[in-house]
């Protein structure tokens, strides 16, 4: 498979960093750069929930919307949707009408203000030891032992849609792995904390 690409800039860059306009910034300034914080990464899990099947591109395009509709993800807010939030949403053309996942993510933001130290911690706390860098994407996993006990205790914390590879996509978007090839103009950028990032594209 593809190992890293020149862009138009004369760069290389991830191959699918230059498959949509929407991704090369996303790419450059999001993807694998650390992010902190409850409600942005609650955030993270309720969009990978969303791209369960889908394209990511599909998501990135209806995230401002995705926000607005579920108040910028702030739990405590989520956590008191009812009937009429749900058949709102459902109604919403700007985001993914799937009951299944609009129920999880009102269900998720209950988990997580259940958590004993928090979101952040929980996520972090499975961010394993930086190893070789990918030098093609076929080098580049889409589950590790890592991400399967996240998932697994995820689960057991009673969050839903949170599965082994959603739970390393995960991991890649916020920064737990550095994922970018190793020729990637984005490689080892990953000291700066986002706040607003988004989720993994890479599968």
């Amino acid at each position: 498979m593809s190992g890293a690409v020149v862009g138009p800039d004369g760069l290389l860059r991830c191959p699918w960093g230059l498959s949509a306009p929407e991704y090369l910034a996303y790419h450059d300034e999001e993807w694998g750069r650390p992010v902190h914080g409850e409600q942005v990464l609650y955030e993270r899990l309720c969009l990978e929930a969303f791209q369960s099947g889908l394209s990511w591109i599909t998501i990135l395009r209806r995230r401002e919307t995705f926000r607005k509709a579920f108040a910028g993800f702030d739990p405590a807010v989520v956590a008191g949707f009812g009937d009429a939030d749900v058949e709102r949403l459902l109604a919403d053309p700007g985001i993914i009408r799937n009951r299944s996942k609009i129920l999880a993510t009102i269900a998720n933001a209950h988990a997580v203000l259940a958590l004993d130290g928090g979101l952040d911690a929980l996520i972090w706390s499975y961010a394993p030891e930086p190893g070789d860098p990918p030098r093609t994407l076929a080098d580049v996993p889409a589950v590790t032992p890592e991400s399967t006990a996240l998932a697994k205790e995820l689960k057991r914390r009673g969050l839903r849609f949170v599965g082994p590879t959603t739970a390393y996509a995960l991991m890649q978007a916020c920064g737990l792995v550095d994922d970018h090839l190793a020729d990637c103009c984005a490689r080892g950028k990953s000291t700066a904390t986002s706040r607003r990032s988004g989720a993994s594209p890479s599968r």
